[in-house]
C-alpha cells in the first residue's frame, strides 16, 4: 500500500514561485511513474508534469520552461518547482504514482496565483 501526502501549495502573487512536495510511504520501486496532476474549478484533472528514476521527465505543454519536476528516490519524494506563476495555474494539485500497474493519488494541495 502506497500513501502520498502533498505540502506547499499556497497563495502566490503572478509571477512568484512556489515548491510543491509529495512524500510517499510504502514501496515505491525506482522504475516506478511519480508525477503531478491539477484540477482548476470546474475543469478535468490534467497532467502537469511526471519522471520515472533515471527516465526523462515530461511536462504538459502548458508548464514547459516554468516548472521542473524532480525526485528524490531515496526518500521517495518527488518535488515541483513552480515559476513564473500565472492565475491560470491556481488549481488543486495532486501527487501521483503508478507502482506495479496500481495508480495512487495525494489529497491534493491548494495553489493559488492572485494580486
Amino acid at each position: 500500500q502506497v500513501q502520498l501526502v502533498e505540502s506547499g501549495g499556497g497563495l502566490v502573487q503572478p509571477g512568484g514561485s512556489l515548491r510543491l512536495s509529495c512524500a510517499a510511504s510504502g514501496t515505491i520501486f525506482s522504475g516506478s511513474f511519480m508525477g503531478w496532476y491539477r484540477q482548476a474549478p470546474g475543469k478535468q484533472r490534467e497532467f502537469v508534469a511526471g519522471r520515472r528514476s533515471g527516465i526523462n521527465t515530461d511536462y504538459a505543454d502548458s508548464v514547459k520552461g516554468r516548472f521542473t519536476v524532480s525526485r528524490d528516490s531515496a526518500r521517495n519524494t518527488v518535488y515541483l518547482q513552480m515559476g513564473s506563476l500565472k492565475a491560470e495555474d491556481t488549481a488543486v494539485y495532486y501527487c501521483n504514482a503508478v507502482v506495479l500497474g496500481k495508480v495512487y493519488w495525494g489529497q491534493g494541495t491548494q495553489v493559488t496565483v492572485s494580486s
